[in-house]
Order: C-alpha cells, then sequence, then structure tokens
C-alpha cells in the first residue's frame, strides 16, 4: 500500500530523578551525600532510508514515545539514559509543524536526519547541593519532561523524469519496457491508482529513474480526479515526459489534451511548469497516429517524439533525449 501521507505525535522521554542519598559506612563518620544525577530521556529521531518507499508503516501508530532517563542512585550513580526512539522514513519526506505549519526539515538525502523531539534533561541529585554551610542537603531535582510535537509528513518522491499525461496515454506500459517494474496495466483509466519507480539503464554506466504517476484531468489542481494527490510527486523530477494520445483526434484533439495538462501543472505550481520537457506522441502503431502526431507538433510549435509502448518504436531515441537533457543538467553550476 502506497501512503504518502501521515500525522503523528513524537514525545521524548522524561529525565530521570536525582536521588537523595547519603554515605553511610563503617568507620566513615560524616560521610555526606551521595545522591547521583538522573539520566537523560531519549530522543525521537528521523533518519531518511532508502530502502523504503512509502509512509504504509508510520500511519498505524499515532504516538511515538521514546525510553525515560532512570533516576540516579546512592553512591554518586547517574541514572541510564533513555534510548532514543529511531524512526525511519523515506527518502523525500516533508517534516511540519503541524501547530505552526513551518518545515521542520525536508529528509531530500539518504541518511538526512532530525531530532524531531529531544528527551528532558535528568534532575540533579543532592549531592550537587551540597555547601560549606548545607554539609546535608536533602534537595533533589526532579527531570525535566521530554519536547512533545505534533508533525505531519509529506513524502514526495524523487526522480529523474516523471511521465504525465492523461489517463490511458501509455504511460505504465512505457515504464514496464523501459525497466523492470511492473506497473498495473489495463484498457481502462486510472488503472495506476499510486506512483511507481523504475530504474531505467541505458548502458553500464548511465541510468536514471523514472516515475509514472496517475494520470491526470482537467482540474487536477483543484482535487479532481487523483491529480492533487500525486502532483506534488512531479515537483521532485528533473525532467517532465509529457505523453499525449494521438491515436484517436477525431474524439479529443492532441493539442487540446497538451494544453490542458500543461494548464494544470501551471495552475498547480509555476515551478512546476518550468522544469524542462519532452513531449511524446504515443500509441504510432495505430493507424493515422503519424499524421496526429505531426500536426501536434505544428500547432503547439514544440518538436514532438513519436514513439510506441506496445511495439518499442522510438524508445531508445526518448530515453537517449531525456538522458541528454539530464546529463546537461548535471554540467549545470549548481546541479
Amino acid at each position: 500500500m502506497f501512503v504518502d501521507e501521515a500525522d503523528l505525535i513524537a514525545r521524548g522521554g522524561d529525565g530521570g530523578r536525582g536521588a537523595c542519598s547519603f554515605r553511610r559506612k563503617a568507620h566513615v563518620p560524616r560521610g555526606g551525600p551521595d545522591g547521583g544525577d538522573g539520566g537523560r530521556g531519549g530522543s525521537v529521531i528521523f533518519v531518511a532510508d532508502p530502502q523504503l518507499g512509502t509512509l504504509c508503516d508510520i500511519v498505524h501508530q499515532a504516538l511515538y514515545a521514546a525510553e525515560n532517563g532512570q533516576p540516579g542512585r546512592g553512591k554518586n550513580m547517574t541514572g541510564r539514559s533513555g534510548r532514543d526512539l529511531v524512526i525511519r522514513l523515506p527518502v523525500g519526506v516533508i517534516v511540519r509543524d503541524t501547530q505552526t505549519g513551518v518545515v521542520l526539515r525536508d529528509l531530500a538525502t539518504p541518511g538526512d536526519t532530525l531530532c524531531v523531539a529531544k528527551g528532558g534533561r535528568g534532575g540533579r541529585g543532592n549531592k550537587f547541593f551540597a555547601t560549606a554551610t548545607n554539609q546535608a542537603p536533602r534537595q533533589y531535582e526532579d527531570g525535566e519532561p521530554g519536547e512533545e510535537r505534533r508533525v505531519h509528513l509529506e513524502l514526495k518522491l524523487i526522480a529523474d523524469v516523471g511521465l504525465v499525461g492523461f489517463p490511458n496515454a501509455g504511460k505504465s506500459t512505457l515504464l514496464s519496457r523501459v525497466s523492470r517494474a511492473r506497473p498495473r496495466i489495463a484498457a481502462y483509466p486510472f488503472t495506476t491508482l499510486e506512483p511507481q519507480l523504475g530504474i531505467v539503464t541505458l548502458n553500464e554506466e548511465r541510468s536514471f529513474v523514472m516515475a509514472d504517476l496517475p494520470g491526470l484531468i482537467e482540474g487536477a489542481h483543484r482535487g479532481v480526479g487523483l491529480g492533487d494527490q500525486f502532483l506534488r510527486h512531479i515537483e521532485r523530477t528533473r525532467v517532465i515526459c509529457h505523453l499525449v494520445d494521438v491515436s484517436d483526434p477525431a474524439q479529443c484533439s492532441p493539442a487540446r489534451r497538451y494544453a490542458a495538462i500543461r494548464r494544470e501543472l501551471e495552475l498547480y505550481s509555476p515551478l512546476l511548469a518550468a522544469k524542462q520537457e519532452v513531449i511524446a506522441a504515443t500509441k504510432m502503431d495505430v493507424p493515422g497516429a503519424p499524421e496526429a502526431a505531426a500536426a501536434l507538433s505544428g500547432e503547439i510549435g514544440r518538436p514532438v517524439l513519436a514513439i510506441s509502448a506496445a511495439t518499442g518504436q522510438g524508445g531508445r531515441e526518448l530515453l537517449l533525449e531525456l538522458n541528454r537533457i539530464l546529463s546537461a543538467q548535471t554540467q549545470e553550476p549548481g546541479q
């Protein structure tokens, strides 16, 4: 099950109480105070783990609490510190404070960590309060409570290339042909209900990650269809590969399909719409498709690659073009 949003409460452990104790040993008069400090409470720590791809393991529990620190003991013994609670999250999770809305950390790189709820400091034992005028103190401190924070987790998949287009444009078929991913494929709309990732290997030295996202329709930025649930994942991609179905131009103009998806991207995020884009006309194995692809290129004034995911036509040329753009981005300063 793919889950890309979750809410939880993170609570650090409480610090242990300081001890009130006095040294009592034969032949040692006036032994004095020897109460040790309490242990520190454990913290709740998020770690970005590249082996994970969903938040499904997180949503089944509302409260994540670290271990409390142990109280101090006599003979100046400090209590054991509470164990930290390490929660592993997928790479690409944005951690946001629910109450303030402030982004605490974007776990965009494997190994990124965030201490989301610190443990409380342990209380001081009575030995700490001994002075020249108060040689037998009975004061001690309780441990500080651990920090508690409500957070919202939002996963944005990280991929090099994001496939966008209307439902049944051939995105899943293309991904299954150029990678080992096996997304669900059927002859009806919205067969892809969750993003699918696949690794495209061009040669021994070059590969990139391609993401198949659920089909978009008009009004997706407002929540129509599945669009608003998955548009966020396109924000992480470096290149958009826009697939346009040209198999039936009489039913719906390919240029209109292209313009509709572009409008949804622009309304959702201007930064998303500004990403580099490769346009591919799909289902070229259908009669009349080559003419429709040429007409599409003329209407939008941009080059259009002609491909057929079913037969493999144009697939290699599309991958090489995507690789060329990705390589150019890598060589640019700041990439």
